[in-house]
């Protein structure tokens, strides 16, 4: 099989940034077994309840679930299983300390293919109080109506 070139999306979790302000967000490959892989590029994958942490200098992601494979029989594993992520010691160092600081977390921001690799992208986060989305919703409101508006003038 000929490799890939190019990004192909998997799976997008629209609810962190929803939820969260990301302030850096970091590339790490993902340690998986072949039936999962064959299950992600069927598109089968979501990140949106799963969260990742850090234990005894490695990270990890709990809570992502990859549908098992439908030929795969004794080889597909537990959808829901905690799987490693691979990241070089320098910046699992950073993102340790910086989890440290008050509000800090980890989250899954997307799941993709890069040159046929699995990649997923996670952010550092602090959280969003309930006035935060608020204002985010008044903007995005103000804008589509910006737009609608800008899209009726040109008709006329």
């Amino acid at each position: 099989m000929a490799k890939e070139k190019g990004i192909k999306l998997i799976a997008n979790n629209k609810k962190a940034y929803h939820d969260y302000f990301i302030e850096d967000t970091y590339e790490a490959g993902i340690a998986l077994v072949g039936t999962e892989v064959k299950s992600l590029r069927m598109g089968r994958c979501s990140v949106k309840e799963s969260f990742v942490g850090i234990e005894d200098g490695e990270v990890y992601i709990y809570q992502m679930q990859v549908s098992p494979y439908e030929k795969g029989n004794i080889f597909n594993k537990d959808p829901l299983r905690t799987r490693k992520l691979l990241l070089h010691k320098y910046e699992i160092n950073k993102l340790m300390g910086q989890q440290k600081m008050k509000g800090y977390t980890l989250v899954p921001l997307k799941v993709y293919f890069k040159d046929s690799r699995v990649k997923i992208e996670i952010g550092l986060a602090r959280g969003k109080k309930l006035y935060d989305k608020r204002q985010d919703i008044a903007k995005k409101d103000a804008l589509r109506q910006a737009e609608k508006e800008f899209k009726i003038r040109q008709f006329d």
